[in-house]
């Protein structure tokens, strides 16, 4: 069976100067960020998240994650497609777990399982 994705559902911008990219997506977007901590910031931009990322690396460049129903078994199937795991599924809190792949061309697949998205 093929993985049912469900959409997109998060882009994350790594970045070296928090505050600035911060004060950046502010302005650009007309609004302040809903969550605002020292590790991740994110902005709801149209019932999708735009998030900025200072633990992320910059040379990686911008990271889209897929949704989907249950990421242990999305990862599952990644892995038996052929991908290889950069970041193991993991819960990053409130029950949203995300992980990154290494598609077998050498691309970054990344997923997560939110139980809290929904669209407006």
């Amino acid at each position: 069976p093929a993985m049912e994705l469900l959409g997109l559902r998060t882009t994350i911008y790594p970045t070296d100067d928090l505050a600035a990219s911060v004060r950046y997506f502010t302005e650009l977007l007309g609004v302040e960020p809903y969550f605002d901590e020292p590790f991740y910031v994110g902005f709801n931009v149209g019932g999708y998240e735009l998030g900025v990322d200072p633990n992320s690396d910059v040379a990686v460049g911008t990271q889209s994650y897929w949704g989907v129903v249950d990421a242990e078994a999305a990862s599952g199937e990644l892995v038996a497609s052929g991908a290889t795991v950069v970041s193991a599924v993991n819960e990053v809190g409130e029950g949203i777990k995300v992980g990154q792949f290494r598609l077998p061309d050498g691309n970054h697949f990344a997923i997560i399982e939110n139980p809290h998205f929904e669209l407006p």
